[in-house]
């Protein structure tokens, strides 16, 4: 959920006009569908997070959080069509494989 959210707060930034402290830009914000769906998810992702911080130790859930670095890596790349360096790839292995020693 943290994922797709932070991929619609990117679509949803993408289609906002220039920032301004204008009634036109509020309204515009608060129409944007994108936007709208990444509040959705990021509350859900609240949500999801406090039951799990309920019900497993801290040490483990915190660390395990990190995967969602690894998806919104993964949907850069399919639906914004982002390249990712080989060196952001090794991240991504090395935080697969400490969720791996995590989990264990």
């Amino acid at each position: 959920m943290l994922s797709l959210g932070q991929l619609t707060l990117k679509l949803a930034l993408g289609r906002m006009p220039t920032f301004s402290w204008s009634a036109r830009f509020w309204c515009d914000m608060l129409t944007n569908w994108w936007f709208l769906a990444s509040g959705i998810l990021f509350g859900g992702a609240s949500v999801l997070w406090m039951y799990i911080l309920k019900h497993y130790p801290l040490n483990m859930a915190y660390p395990m959080a990190s995967i969602s670095y690894v998806i919104a890596i993964v949907f850069a790349v399919i639906f914004l069509h982002e390249s990712v360096a080989w060196n952001r790839w090794l991240g991504v292995a090395l935080i697969m494989a400490g969720c791996i020693f995590v989990a264990k």
